[in-house]
């Protein structure tokens, strides 16, 4: 397997590598012309992430600036959103659902060392996938390690590090991220019906 297979597998991997370094320097440079585009040129914007990432749903926006390590590797589905300065490092697979909001700050690691000195300073890495799963919100500055699942309509609380699976439909928070408890029947009547009375005022101005 060549390095580049090694690092998507999972396995591990040495950081010098003329395919992977390749793959980084295209990625640095489409990033840098996404983060310089006009503010208001979402046309210019939308054709650079497109060829950055592997994958972006339609409906879904990336706030500048934004970070990543080779881009290919991330996958995002529809209608989702990431705000500003998020960190992905895609060494290997992540993926984020549909309908997922990313708050600012956020870093989505896939990315990490051997424990062991010996080896880690000889330029060995290993790398996690990451799965943000469909309806997530997460909060701002949320850090999310290696190997991490967020499961579907879960909540994550500003500042949380996330170094275990997720539950769906939970809200959590906290260093280490800890459950907090269920999102219940009684939050979606709550926020439902908000959401009616809204709607409702809105016909009548």
């Amino acid at each position: 397997m060549t390095e580049l297979e090694l690092m998507l597998a999972g396995e591990l991997h040495h950081f010098c590598d003329e395919q992977i370094d390749k793959l980084g320097f295209k990625a640095q440079d489409l990033v840098e012309k996404f983060n310089s585009a006009p503010a208001n040129d979402s046309e210019t914007q939308n054709k650079i992430i497109k060829e950055l990432l592997g994958k972006i749903g339609d409906y879904s926006f990336i706030k500048q600036p934004f970070h990543c390590d080779y881009g290919k590797f991330i996958e995002i589905g529809t209608g989702s959103f990431l705000n500003y300065d998020c960190i992905i490092l895609d060494a290997c697979k992540v993926k984020i659902g549909d309908h997922v909001l990313i708050g600012p700050r956020t870093c989505i690691y896939s990315a990490t060392h051997p424990v062991d000195a010996v080896v880690r300073t000889a330029g060995y890495d290993i790398s996690r996938p990451v799965t943000i799963c469909d309806n997530v919100w997460l909060g701002g500055n949320v850090v999310v390690n290696p190997g991490v699942t967020v499961g579907e309509g879960s909540v994550i609380g500003s500042g949380s590090v996330i170094t275990k699976d997720i539950p769906k439909n939970v809200i959590a928070a906290g260093n280490p991220c800890r459950v907090i408890r269920e999102i219940t029947k009684e939050d979606k009547r709550y926020w439902e019906e908000k959401r009616d009375r809204y709607l409702k005022g809105k016909t009548h101005d």
